[in-house]
């Protein structure tokens, strides 16, 4: 979210290349430590898929890295995601160009969100935002005296997932 800390990356990342080197995910992840498989992103891929393993993966790094990961931004993010779900489920056509423009999302990824449909029902998406909804309290001091931000992350995946 940061522009000047993603410029000062990038520097970094050109010092580091090669002359007609090509930039690939592997070589950011390795030079500035940005982790296709840990990110928000994968986060809500593996919830949708109802990815347990993946998904608590996920959490648990977060959890480490939670300067990283804010909790808030993490919640927000999830809250997105699912909101587009539910938004799926109330599309009367369903067509790829009408639920990508239904939703501002490219095509290409309206197949996530049917398979999300299909994992959670209106009633658990409604249940989810009330969690959200409890979580970001949480993380804020509401109705928690010894939990850290990692730890309620772990709690709120878990939940969502059973």
């Amino acid at each position: 979210t940061s522009l000047s800390k993603i410029s000062n990356e990038l520097d970094k990342l050109m010092i580091t290349l090669q002359k007609g080197e090509i930039i690939t995910s592997e070589l950011i992840e390795r030079n500035i430590g940005i982790s296709k498989d840990y990110n928000v992103f994968e986060l809500n891929n593996a919830l949708s898929k109802r990815d347990i393993l993946k998904a608590n993966r996920i959490a648990k790094y977060f959890g480490d890295n939670i300067k990283d990961h804010p909790l808030l931004v993490t919640v927000a993010s999830l809250f997105n995601h699912f909101q587009k779900i539910l938004i799926y489920h109330t599309l009367n056509d369903k067509s790829k160009n009408n639920v990508a423009s239904a939703l501002k999302i490219n095509p290409f990824f309206v197949n996530d969100y049917v398979l999300a449909s299909r994992n959670y029902s209106k009633k658990q998406l409604l249940n989810i935002f009330t969690l959200l909804r409890s979580y970001d309290l949480k993380s804020k001091g509401v109705d928690n005296n010894s939990s850290n931000d990692g730890q309620l992350l772990k709690e709120l995946i878990f939940q969502i997932l059973h």
